[in-house]
């Protein structure tokens, strides 16, 4: 004998558990960020809020976001002010923690100076990256290199070279950007993503490669060489409002 089914409310259940989830699912990632964002915010380091860390000058307006990377010899790290520490930036002043190394500052950042998330500046010996110089995301900066002078031994246990690097202001360096011990950009050098520097860099100029090598240059009299292939960006005038900005573009696209 076949019984009817009686009429449930089996579906009407899972509906109810299905959004009870999905309500709980969004009040929690809410909770999450909100929590993240407190902490992001809390353990960053401000010339207000140093924390644990004891730079031997920490700017007015600098930021290091949290979480930090690797930070130690703060003694010899002097900061500008104004700039940006992005997340997991290295910052290292000696060999190893604990070293007496001086007088005189290690490492050196200007005013402005913007470092990117990932980032490495190495500094065993003198390291100075000059005013508003904006690095990308996992740009290495060392004055340190492994020796390999003796093929017995292995690399690693080699006493390394060490040699100062200076960077002049106004400089960008692109991502994955690796600066060597010894080098020496002038100012407002643009280096290509992913390049290898070493060596004197004259000012006003763009190098690209691994080695990295002079692409363009600027002459006072000739401009650019070779030509830039695209017109300069027109700069925003002055007075200009976000919603007229937004009204241009929406004019433009129809």
């Amino acid at each position: 004998m076949i019984r009817a089914r009686r009429p449930g409310n089996h579906g009407a259940n899972s509906s109810t558990f299905s959004s009870l989830a999905a309500w709980r699912r969004r009040v929690l990632t809410r909770a999450v960020q909100c929590g993240w964002r407190w902490v992001q915010d809390t353990g960053a380091v401000t010339a207000e809020h140093p924390g644990p860390l004891r730079f031997r000058r920490l700017g007015s307006g600098t930021r290091l976001a949290f979480p930090q990377g690797t930070v130690f010899g703060e003694a010899w790290i002097e900061l500008g002010d104004h700039c940006i520490i992005a997340e997991q930036v290295t910052l290292t002043a000696g060999m190893m923690p604990g070293l007496d190394l001086g007088a005189d500052p290690i490492l050196t950042l200007g005013d402005g100076v913007v470092l990117g998330r990932g980032s490495h500046v190495i500094a065993d010996t003198k390291v100075t990256i000059g005013s508003d110089t904006y690095c990308g995301p996992y740009v290495y900066i060392t004055s340190t290199n492994h020796s390999y002078d003796d093929p017995h031994e292995p690399v690693g246990k080699q006493w390394p070279r060490t040699e100062p690097v200076e960077i002049g202001p106004g400089c960008w360096l692109g991502t994955g950007a690796v600066i060597l011990p010894g080098a020496r950009l002038g100012r407002n050098v643009v280096v290509a993503a992913g390049a290898v520097v070493r060596g004197e860099v004259p000012d006003h100029s763009v190098v690209a490669g691994a080695p990295a090598r002079v692409v363009r240059s600027w002459d006072q009299v000739r401009g650019w060489q070779p030509p830039l292939r695209t017109p300069a960006p027109v700069p925003i005038p002055e007075g200009i409002t976000s919603e007229q900005l937004l009204a241009l573009a929406e004019l433009e696209e129809s």
